[in-house]
């Protein structure tokens, strides 16, 4: 894949919630919500400041994120969904 984000825009992977619960009741795919996890998979080089300078980006590529619900938007890559958002759209880091 041969894809760069511009300024502070990041490619995501979304990663898939467990299909099961604790108590092991199966959730079926028709009850499952869109996860709001994901790998990222590119960075751009980060928004151009007024003074002409870059802010330099606080994700780098690989960082398992959360991001908003509504947060991004949908495209295919590779016949894979991705999405494409803005740095601001993710909450925060996930450290496993």
């Amino acid at each position: 894949m041969n894809f760069k984000p511009l300024f502070n825009n990041i490619l995501v992977e979304r990663l898939e919630d467990e299909t099961t619960t604790k108590g092991g009741i199966i959730i079926p795919d028709t009850a499952k919500e869109k996860p709001s996890r994901g790998r990222v998979l590119a960075i751009g080089d980060g928004a151009v400041l007024e003074n002409g300078e870059r802010q330099p980006m606080c994700l780098k590529v690989g960082d398992v994120v959360l991001f908003s619900k509504w947060g991004g938007t949908e495209i295919k890559l590779d016949g894979k969904d991705r999405l494409i958002m803005k740095e601001t759209d993710v909450l925060g880091i996930i450290e496993e």
